[in-house]
């Protein structure tokens, strides 16, 4: 049996301090963390972004030393860091003069082909572990969707609840007699009750980044280094969990589609970056939520619209990524070709929602999921943004997201563009939609019921505009009758000014 030390990778998404990995004290084995500008760079990331999963390996490091085993960290400005995955692989290696190399299995197409050609070039074993993260293996839903014509999210989701026991009563029975309770999901918010106080644990990222900077990494977005609101590891992920369990789970339902002026994150937990980052499980998530629903401290209507995105979306849309690469984001069924305006990296745009909406990812890194969908991704799409730069500013804005949640939501879900693979209809609204949920139509500069004219809400005409075009494409689809109906009673005139006000849109997105 060889004595030569094995080097164990661990990735910057994959701080799980309870991973099997670790249960274990072993002087042969070595584990190593690198922060490269390989993955700084490959896209623009917001500022938070890039502190948060620093900071985070950095802890895990550090309590990995604590616990007593072997670390090679690389650190940014490490005088023997390469910059390249690959490269610094070599290097540690040979520096340890290891006899083998593990790593746990990526989440991104791109690294899992990266590592696994990597490994082939090795004459050391080279072997893959799970992250023991996910609910699912990586073509789980492929398999079950094998002999079904289409993909639907809701026969997934009730197959996980069923198979995981969870909001269940009874074999084959959801709790409260239905498996859904979407449509009571969907109140806007008046201001009562008031938006919980944020509590997270604070810290000082300062140092660390004045050392991002030094290292010359772009980025974009507000640091707020000094008073750092994102979690460092599992112990204040859990922490966080509690609060939001407390204080904004039972509103949560009721509100979750709710946008306001007043408060950017409204009932929601904030914890999607915890778990993408592997610092937090979904199973613990998930059954602490159904626990305060069968401890009588949550609706039903709340647990179930939270469990619905963790144990059914956020599953599902892993598995149709890992099913639709490579080039799933070389999608374009439209064929949109315009580039995202430069407002999109500053939030300096008349449109209220828009400002708001983009100015809040930028102040936090984060912004939930109807402003990304209703507000952010209703433009981009409306006004014909090519998808995979909006796709790429998806991915490098919010702290949350990693490709393999982030792609098929950005260009299956927002942007429509893969054809309705993921989604059974472009979500898609005029400017009635956000003013029902949302407050940011007042002061705005455009009118929010005027169609065409030079103060006319830009998503009215885009709207219209935009199944007017695309009538070949989907005008088929049973879930938009009601729309193709309306513009059946149009006037040849009406179409003739709002296709005009359109196009004078798009032709001037810079100055909106």
């Amino acid at each position: 049996m060889s004595n030569l030390p094995t080097l164990r990778l661990i990735l910057g998404d994959q701080l799980n301090c309870q991973h099997s990995w670790f249960a274990e004290l072993r002087d042969d084995v070595i584990y190593t963390m690198m922060e490269v500008r390989q993955e700084t760079d490959y896209v623009l990331h917001h500022a938070q972004k890039i502190i948060a999963i620093f900071a985070g390996m950095r802890d895990l490091a550090r309590r990995l030393r604590e616990d007593g085993h072997r670390v090679h960290y690389l650190s940014i400005d490490d005088a023997d860091n390469t910059q390249s995955l690959p490269d610094n692989l070599t290097m540690l290696l040979a520096r340890h003069n290891a006899g083998a190399f593990e790593w746990q299995a990526p989440d991104e197409w791109r690294l899992d082909q990266q590592l696994a050609a990597y490994a082939a070039t090795l004459t050391i074993p080279g072997s893959m572990a799970d992250t023991e993260h996910f609910y699912t293996a990586r073509d789980e839903a492929a398999q079950l969707f094998a002999d079904r014509p289409t993909w639907l999210m809701e026969y997934f989701y009730r197959r996980m609840r069923t198979r995981h026991d969870i909001l269940m009563q009874g074999i084959g029975k959801p709790a409260g007699g239905q498996w859904n309770f979407d449509h009571d999901n969907r109140e806007a918010w008046s201001g009562i009750p008031w938006e919980p106080a944020d509590v997270r644990v604070s810290h000082d990222h300062s140092a660390l980044w004045q050392t991002i900077q030094d290292a010359g990494i772009a980025s974009f977005g507000e640091p707020q280094a000094a008073r750092f609101g994102w979690p460092l590891n599992r112990d204040e992920a859990l922490q966080q969990l509690e609060r939001f369990v407390r204080s904004g789970l039972p509103h949560f339902g009721r509100f979750q589609d709710a946008m306001s002026s007043k408060a950017w994150r409204l009932f929601h937990s904030l914890l999607s970056f915890a778990m993408n980052s592997k610092m937090l499980d979904p199973q613990t998530v998930v059954n602490r939520v159904e626990q305060a629903w069968r401890d009588g401290d949550v609706p039903l209507a709340s647990a179930e619209g939270y469990i619905r995105q963790i144990l059914g979306w956020r599953e599902y849309v892993r598995g149709v990524y890992w099913h639709r690469m490579p080039g799933y984001e070389k999608n374009n069924t439209f064929g949109h070709t315009l580039p995202v305006p430069w407002w999109f990296w500053n939030g300096e745009t008349r449109m209220r929602c828009m400002a708001r909406a983009i100015g809040d990812s930028l102040e936090h890194a984060h912004a939930h999921h109807i402003n990304r969908l209703m507000v952010i991704g209703n433009f981009a799409l409306l006004a014909g943004l090519e998808p995979e730069q909006v796709h790429q500013w998806y991915l490098g804005i919010y702290i949350d997201a990693f490709e393999w949640v982030e792609l098929p939501n950005t260009l299956g879900m927002s942007q429509y563009a893969d054809g309705g693979l993921l989604a059974t209809k472009p979500y898609v609204s005029s400017a009635a939609y956000i003013d029902r949920m949302s407050d940011y139509c007042k002061g705005c500069h455009y009118d929010k019921k005027s169609r065409t004219g030079e103060r006319a809400c830009p998503f009215n005409a885009l709207y219209w505009d935009f199944f007017d075009r695309n009538r070949e494409q989907l005008a088929g689809n049973h879930r938009l009758g009601m729309v193709y109906q309306q513009l059946r009673k149009m006037q040849p005139e009406a179409i003739d000014a709002l296709r005009a006000r359109a196009q004078h849109l798009r032709d001037n997105l810079e100055t909106m």
